[in-house]
């Protein structure tokens, strides 16, 4: 047996649009046994869970897997935990998903009767940083996990509160534009269809942006963005201000002291941060939001694992 197996250990899995990760986490938010794999999620759901099988292989197959002793899943989302199902916007093949019962039934799982507790990305990623990261100490947070997709989740009263469903602070899918395009989740001018790394680059392409070579990703538009190119400033600017926009609405709605931002697109810096800045003093206004302070995530990659493991504690 493992020598590393004392205390009891999380099995932490992170699905996103993008990729899927997994890693056994221990009560103080550290991770072993780190895989990731990318995401088919175009394809049919059984092979999206076919991914999510093989990232719980790996972490069944270690040494340490007997001292697991809960498996955290964060999703992305909108996620149901009375049903247990995911039907997450950027991955099709799975609406309605019956994802716990899923994870569940995975053999090692069901060897140990271990509980899976689930999550939306976003509320993951709250409790990531409220419990090890930007978060830390704050009675009334917004993290958000800006990516693929646009995924929030609130601390209220010193607490992560996912609500009934799960998908409390989903600010990814609150109405920004109102002659928006329409959002493949049914609605229209989506704060995801302006600030997602897929939409700020289809924006800057979409304006006349080149790549110059063939990374045509938020990350490539950044790269433009630092080296001054107008058309990438642009788009991360449209970004910002809707961001801005939405983050100020839900602190005048629920009055909150802090917004975490992370996810792929936060790894912009500045090019995000700075028109971010400069647009909330636009939009939060208000005198019981002067204070609203933003800080930048603080777990990186890692802290939907850190939080699908979070839910578990």
């Amino acid at each position: 047996m493992s020598l590393t197996t004392a205390r009891p250990l999380f099995a932490a899995v992170d699905i996103g649009g993008t990729k899927i990760a997994g890693a056994l986490v221990d009560g103080d938010g550290r991770l072993r046994h780190r895989l990731q794999l990318p995401t088919p999620a175009k394809a049919p759901g059984e092979e999206v869970l076919a991914v999510v099988h093989r990232v719980l292989d790996h972490l069944a197959a270690t040494a340490d897997w007997d001292a697991v002793t809960a498996v955290g899943i964060g999703s992305a989302g909108p996620v149901d935990l009375v049903a247990g199902t995911v039907s997450p916007v950027n991955i099709p093949g799975w609406r309605g998903f019956p994802l716990v019962a899923e994870a569940s039934a995975h053999p090692a799982v069901a060897a140990r009767a271990l509980p899976v507790r689930l999550a939306g990305d976003g509320v993951a990623m709250a409790a990531a940083e409220h419990w090890q990261g930007a978060a830390r100490g704050a009675a009334n947070a917004l993290c958000l996990v800006v990516s693929t997709g646009v995924g929030a989740g609130l601390v209220l009263d010193g607490a992560v509160r996912p609500g009934p469903s799960g998908n409390a602070g989903h600010l990814g899918h609150i109405t920004v534009d109102l002659d928006g395009d329409p959002c493949p989740c049914g609605s229209r001018g989506c704060l995801e269809g302006v600030a997602s790394g897929t939409a700020i680059a289809r924006r800057a392409l979409a304006a006349g942006w080149r790549p110059t070579g063939e990374d045509r990703t938020a990350r490539a538009v950044a790269t433009a963005a630092e080296a001054g190119d107008p058309i990438a400033l642009a788009a991360f600017d449209r970004a910002a201000q809707a961001l801005a926009a939405g983050i100020a609405a839900t602190a005048a709605l629920v009055d909150l002291d802090r917004v975490v931002v992370g996810g792929g697109v936060a790894t912009a810096g500045d090019v995000l941060f700075t028109p971010l800045t400069h647009h909330l003093r636009t939009y939060a206004v208000l005198p019981y939001l002067e204070a609203l302070h933003v800080r930048r995530a603080e777990l990186g990659t890692d802290a939907g694992l850190i939080g699908a493991a979070a839910l578990c504690r």
